[in-house]
């Protein structure tokens, strides 16, 4: 039986498209470009941020984080950024007993944003302020601390493989594949993602199924 479900955030909760294009326009490239590199860099093993480097080489990304953020261009989230079924499916799992738990790669500041959006759900951290990153084995530690529930009754969802199902599933929990964005929709039938997730959903209403069966 499931218990609590825990959700990655970047392209499961909330949609990159603002993320990116904010950098694109900082760096006054075309926003097709970036995007274009960020698909690129990914689809070989790379880090999303690698896209931010080949645009500007030698870039240090976490002190032009706060150049950004000084100048009044920094992260950004509001309602329009996340999936429209993120509420009303994050609600039906409360209503179902489940505990929810948004937990993913993302900075200290969007964590504090996506708490201010108020959602249906029982915790909201990120990468950010654990001090570690997916898809390192001490977040997914930390994400059982936090789950509250065994690893076999714990759910990770999420979209990207690498970071998500393949972590989650060594940690010993049951995980989801999300297909969403460009890297659920990417690798969703990839034979290793097909053995290696639990389920493979296409939007988060299923989820309420899968606790109830």
């Amino acid at each position: 039986m499931i218990e609590t479900i825990v959700l990655d955030i970047g392209e499961t909760i909330t949609r990159d498209d603002r993320y990116w294009t904010s950098w694109a326009d900082w760096l006054n490239v075309p926003r097709h470009t970036l995007s274009a590199l960020v698909g690129a860099v990914v689809a070989q093993g790379h880090d999303n941020a690698e896209a931010l480097r080949l645009v500007r080489p030698g870039i240090d990304i976490a002190a032009e984080y706060e150049t950004r953020e000084a100048a009044g261009c920094g992260e950004y989230l509001d309602e329009g950024d996340l999936y429209d079924d993120v509420r009303p499916a994050l609600s039906a799992l409360r209503q179902a007993g489940v505990r929810v738990v948004i937990a993913g790669n993302q900075t200290v500041r969007a964590a504090e944003l996506l708490r201010g959006l108020d959602l249906p759900a029982d915790l909201v951290v990120s990468s950010g302020e654990w001090g570690v990153a997916k898809p390192q084995p001490e977040f997914f530690r930390r994400v059982l601390e936090v789950a509250q529930a065994a690893p076999g009754q714990t759910l990770y969802v999420g979209d990207h493989p690498a970071n998500d199902v393949f972590p989650a599933k060594a940690a010993g929990l049951r995980a989801a594949h999300l297909r969403r964005g460009p890297w659920g929709h990417l690798w969703a039938d990839a034979p290793d993602v097909v053995a290696a997730a639990d389920w493979r959903i296409d939007n988060l209403a299923q989820l309420t199924e899968i606790v109830q069966a």
